[in-house]
């Protein structure tokens, strides 16, 4: 090629890249996809903000296939069933639910046993939410217990064995897990920008941002009118994960009491102590999930220093229409009813 030549195509190439003729590789535009679905027994709503495709069906996928593969005590091949089903004979698991059981493990010992991940038979007696919801006959509820406590579970790495005829419930922190899983799967893909994953209004996912960087903010509801106006909104940052546990979600009322599916793993019974829900804030689904019911049981004052063992926030919402914050949870709870009052946790 002659000098001229070369000089011919430079002076075409920048009247080209002039002229806008010359294009450099196009941006993607963010675009926003929303569904619902139905999963880990609950209504799934997503909220995607992406340059790629809609990955919201494979979200619910991924969550089903947990469900049934891992977490569920009612699909026969399930590894949590087939753990309850070997008669207290050693079982080995899949990495994750080693994972799961371990978190677990060690939630249940942070709480003293406010958090219990054995009581699958009390949970199933009581029935609380199903067709056959009632007081158990003392007697049966008194053996029962006696087959429930964290320590009967053993973990030798990817080896579970229940003792004294434990099984295993992970439901008090099952939408938990679906939230980290998710988180975990939004990560392996560079195209998402942000994402809000509701798993039927009691764990929430936030992840990344907005495309215009607002706040992702998350309702609740109040306790005593689940079906009205909310409570509140809680702001959450990307990475964040909350949870909320109420008498609400699951009950029957019995001579004016109500009957609730949050149980003291002491007694058996539902937990009557004054609150109506607990919302916590942490940097883990699991954790979160777990926290809201531990808390619950323990109550507000004994339930601080746990939250500050996992960097949680939390409000507790009381019958007296009282919510009362964490130092952290006073910066992100907004109040939206007039009928309640906030004060602070000391």
């Amino acid at each position: 090629m002659t000098k001229k030549q070369k000089f011919g195509m430079s002076t075409v190439l920048a009247g080209m890249l002039l002229a806008g003729l010359v294009f450099s590789p196009v941006q993607a535009k963010t675009q926003k996809y929303t569904n619902t679905d139905f999963a880990m027994n609950t209504v799934v709503s997503e909220t995607l903000y992406t340059k790629g495709k809609d990955l919201n069906p494979s979200i619910g996928k991924l969550l089903k296939k947990t469900e049934d593969e891992i977490l569920s005590w009612t699909e026969e091949d399930s590894q949590i069933a087939q753990v309850n089903h070997a008669g207290g004979e050693t079982v080995e698991v899949s990495a994750e639910l080693a994972d799961y059981l371990k978190k677990t493990q060690q939630l249940a010992e942070d709480s003293q046993g406010a958090f219990d991940p054995t009581l699958g038979r009390v949970i199933r007696l009581w029935d609380i939410g199903g067709e056959n919801a009632g007081i158990p006959q003392t007697g049966e509820l008194e053996s029962l217990l006696e087959e429930t406590g964290y320590e009967k579970l053993e973990l030798d790495g990817n080896k579970v064995t229940l003792k004294d005829g434990a099984t295993l419930d992970l439901g008090a922190a099952g939408k938990g897990i679906g939230c980290d899983l998710v988180m975990d799967f939004l990560g392996q893909n560079k195209d998402v920008s942000g994402m809000i994953l509701n798993l039927g209004g009691s764990s929430v996912m936030a992840y990344g941002e907005k495309p215009d960087q607002s706040d992702w903010r998350v309702a609740i509801r109040d306790p005593r009118e689940p079906e009205g106006d909310y409570l509140g909104a809680v702001t959450l940052k990307g990475g964040e994960f909350l949870s909320t546990s109420g008498d609400y979600e699951r009950y029957f009322m019995e001579d004016g009491k109500r009957y609730h599916h949050i149980l003291d793993p002491e007694t058996g019974y539902p937990v009557w102590n004054g609150l109506t829900s607990v919302t916590v804030v942490c940097g883990s689904g699991l954790f979160a999930d777990g926290l809201s019911t531990a808390c619950f049981v323990l109550g507000k004052e004994k339930a601080l220093p746990l939250l500050e063992k996992y960097g949680a926030d939390a409000a507790f919402v009381d019958e007296n229409h009282k919510v009362y914050l964490t130092e952290g949870m006073k910066e992100r709870f907004e109040l939206m009813k007039n009928t309640y009052e906030t004060d602070m946790l000391k």
